[in-house]
């Protein structure tokens, strides 16, 4: 069921209990010289509405929310943002009518590393109005971690920015849009004496060419797998969030 595409009284119809609302969220932001500033929306809604497709009973899914918390890029220009206490209030504002419109379960479904703060943020936000509701949200790779990690030709395994994961996936379904001439890889800094701390660093800072990763690696054909990887553990989720009780 697509939120968009739907009229009030079929939406009335839709069973609150028995219903998943995703909500994918995403950017539009420099991608290295070889990808288009849409990429992380183009990734997660594939993602979305694959899930969507595989249980179409059971996910209200609603339309990308494209703006994305990705201040730590506006250096290299081809970026559009808000600050993180408006995405906070954004992703609060999405949410809350549905909330009181009596779905009992929702998935913030995150296709954008700078939106990972934000979306819990906001679910921290809402949840102590909405107790006995379930509020999750996750980022696509995370959820598929193992699975992609397995897939991974490179020695990076988790999602970088215009990399293998992400190169490959746009390959397979936009390939046209892919500048493959401009493809460079930017092997991320290894810092081990630095393991497990934060570091507060805009992407200028990271990498000269605003790629983290071995783009050189992707293909269409693992981006493919990556895509089925990402789906299926997406809509494994779905099903065990459907299966949970709720909160008291």
């Amino acid at each position: 069921m697509r939120f968009h595409d739907m009229t009030f009284p079929l939406l009335r119809a839709v069973s609150r209990e028995t219903t998943v609302v995703v909500a994918p969220i995403a950017a539009c932001e420099q991608h290295s010289w070889h990808l288009p500033t849409f990429t992380d929306t183009i990734l997660v809604t594939a993602v979305a509405e694959g899930v969507e497709q595989r249980l179409p009973n059971h996910v209200l899914l609603l339309p990308t929310l494209w703006l994305g918390a990705s201040h730590h890029h506006l250096r290299f220009g081809a970026t559009l943002s808000v600050d993180v206490d408006l995405h906070v209030t954004i992703l609060c504002e999405l949410l809350r009518p549905l909330l009181e419109d009596g779905y009992q379960r929702v998935l913030i479904l995150n296709g954008h590393g700078g939106n990972i703060d934000t979306l819990r943020l906001a679910l921290r936000r809402l949840q102590p109005h909405y107790p006995n509701r379930m509020l999750c949200g996750a980022s696509y790779w995370e959820l598929a971690e193992k699975e992609l990690a397995a897939l991974a030709e490179g020695p990076r395994k988790i999602m970088g920015h215009a990399c293998e994961f992400e190169t490959s996936m746009v390959l397979a379904l936009r390939p046209e849009l892919v500048r493959r001439e401009q493809v460079r890889n930017d092997p991320p800094t290894d810092e081990p004496e630095l393991r497990g701390l934060y570091v507060a660093e805009d992407m200028k800072q990271r990498t000269d060419h605003g790629c983290v990763g071995y783009p050189e690696l992707a293909s269409a054909e693992k981006g493919q797998e990556f895509l089925a990887a990402a789906i299926d553990r997406t809509a494994a989720v779905v099903q065990a969030m459907l299966a949970r009780p709720l909160p008291a």
